[in-house]
């Protein structure tokens, strides 16, 4: 797990940014920014370099390796540091609290600010960066990719979504973004994963997750990703929440990703209430202008 730097974040002094920020510019280039070219990058004197890179090793916002060269890189703090001093430059945030959520591509915190917020760090790319490398389209198009340019574009590509969807979709409401974080309205409720329905909201609930799915076609996007693990559902009805793999409604495996997504969904309520869910459902009633035409096989899904 990657540690909360808002523990020491208020000990870092500018220069310790400069060096930060110096290495980041570095690694655009290459993994491993080598020693002699961090005072072109940070604009700090050789002798002031050792000194922060002895308190940013310190912090562990910054990693060394000594094979064949001198070479350092951000660790994933030390990217965290930079979000979270511009988040605070812009007056976002004012701190950072306790975790919401911890998992394999992303850490959720609470935010401080004027009202309830969630701090969202995208971890792609950091521990498997080659299976990530294949899988996500906003990689596929680079030869040279580090796993902040990953981390980054996944945060830029899930903001980007939930402009577009907010607040015509119940998606969490964007407020920041910045290199591979998002600041975002913070979720009341439980995940659907662990939330026990009575019967009689069953099909009520499944009905808005397909009513939220089909609204979110009609903005432009495919959520592609959908499962119970990423649907917030409260007294006043769900939200869907993680978007960075969402994929416009033009792209050419759109109606492909919309099929498995609604399969994922259907499947996950046949599993879990065989009962009280009905043996079919009819996404073109529930999608209201997508077509049949437009989704091809997309007509109903049952458990056969």
């Amino acid at each position: 797990m990657v540690q909360n730097v808002a523990a020491f974040f208020r000990d870092l002094e500018p220069e310790d940014f400069y060096l930060l920020s110096g290495i980041e510019q570095g690694m655009r280039f290459s993994e491993w920014v080598q020693r002699e070219k961090l005072p072109k990058y940070s604009s700090l004197t050789s002798e002031e370099i050792e000194y922060r890179i002895d308190r940013c090793m310190q912090h562990e916002l910054i990693q060394r390796k000594t094979i064949q060269y001198e070479g350092y890189q951000l660790t994933f703090e030390g990217y965290d540091a930079l979000a979270l001093r511009s988040f605070s430059e812009r007056d976002t945030i004012d701190g950072v609290g306790a975790p919401l959520g911890v998992g394999k591509e992303s850490d959720v915190y609470e935010a401080m600010s004027f009202q309830p917020l969630a701090l969202k760090y995208h971890r792609e790319g950091y521990t498997n960066f080659r299976a990530v490398d294949r899988e996500r389209e906003y990689t596929s198009d680079r030869n040279h990719v580090s796993w902040l340019y990953t981390a980054r574009k996944a945060a830029e590509k899930e903001y980007e979504a939930l402009e577009g969807l907010y607040p015509d979709v119940s998606v969490p409401r964007p407020v920041d973004q910045n290199r591979h974080a998002i600041v975002m309205e913070k979720l009341d409720g439980a995940e659907l994963s662990r939330a026990r329905l009575e019967s009689e909201q069953v099909v009520g609930v499944l009905d808005l997750i397909l009513e939220e799915m089909a609204a979110a076609y009609q903005k432009g996007y495919v959520h592609s990703d959908m499962s119970e693990y990423n649907v917030f559902i409260d007294e006043d009805g769900i939200t869907i929440f993680d978007w960075p793999q969402a994929v416009p409604t033009d792209h050419e495996n759109s109606d492909e990703l919309l099929e498995r997504d609604l399969t994922n969904i259907y499947g996950y309520f046949k599993r879990k209430y065989p009962g009280e869910t009905p043996e079919s459902v009819d996404i073109g009633a529930l999608a209201g202008d997508i077509t049949v035409d437009e989704l091809g096989s997309i007509r109903s899904y049952s458990d056969s």
